[in-house]
């Protein structure tokens, strides 16, 4: 049977907007079977573009390979959206445990269910975790507090691997704004272990801003420009991967 050319696979209304999931063939890519996820007017991801995703973790699991010699992992995802930042994360013998925090319970549910094609690879890792809850709220609350382990708030973590906003200036909403400048960063820093990583997502280039706030709190940090075609535009188009290291 072949599959139709459009379907919505879920709707939901969030506090955030609305979350459509959709599966779609692109007539010009013969046929490629595409998943996307749209909230409100942001279009979040597509399975058509994951490269930068995949750098984000080899990046910043990389780092913290070299920092952690040996070590099992403890790594945070934030942001599980079609899962391919978390997969390439898993795909890393040195990660222990893989907890991805995700505020939407939709999106964990179309992985748990296997509505999307990453979703049993990913519940079935016996490293997963999912977390739901708000990244952001976590990442700066006081560390007695909580934490992205919701059993153990005092859980220090070696990397953690940010794929949330569009970019530390083009956010999906405006409270996330804090997490980006010097004190949130402090505050997220201490739930890091001494030589932790801190891998961000970008879709724009690296931003001069961002970079001073990372070099206020962190030992180390640099930008990464990551290339990909883009078969759509048939051209090739940019991202930026951000790599920090507490000290």
């Amino acid at each position: 049977m072949n599959p139709k050319p459009y379907e919505e696979l879920d709707y939901r209304k969030t506090d955030l907007g609305e979350l459509i999931l959709r599966r779609r063939l692109v007539l010009p890519l013969d046929n490629l079977e595409v998943y996307e996820v749209i909230l409100g007017n942001a279009f979040l991801m597509s399975s058509l573009f994951t490269e930068v995703e995949v750098a984000l973790s080899n990046l910043g699991l990389k780092a913290a390979e070299a920092e952690f010699l040996g070590e099992n992992l403890d790594v945070v995802v934030g942001g599980l959206g079609l899962g391919y930042t978390a997969q390439a994360a898993l795909a890393h013998e040195s990660v222990g445990v893989l907890r991805i925090v995700e505020y939407l319970q939709p999106v964990i549910e179309w992985h748990q269910n296997g509505l999307v094609p990453l979703g049993a690879e990913i519940t079935e890792d016996s490293r997963t975790r999912y977390v739901l809850g708000d990244f952001f709220e976590l990442a700066v609350a006081e560390k007695s507090m909580a934490s992205f382990d919701p059993e153990n708030p005092e859980q220090l973590f070696h990397a953690v691997l940010l794929d949330i906003d569009h970019s530390p200036d083009n956010l999906l909403h405006e409270r996330n704004a804090a997490f980006y400048e010097p004190d949130g960063l402090r505050k997220f820093a201490e739930k890091l272990h001494p030589g932790g990583i801190f891998a961000l997502w970008s879709d724009d280039p690296p931003e001069l801003v961002f970079m001073e706030a990372l070099s206020e709190v962190f030992a180390t940090s640099e930008s990464h420009v990551v290339k990909f075609y883009n078969p759509l535009l048939e051209r090739t188009s940019e991202s930026t991967v951000y790599v920090a290291r507490k000290g």
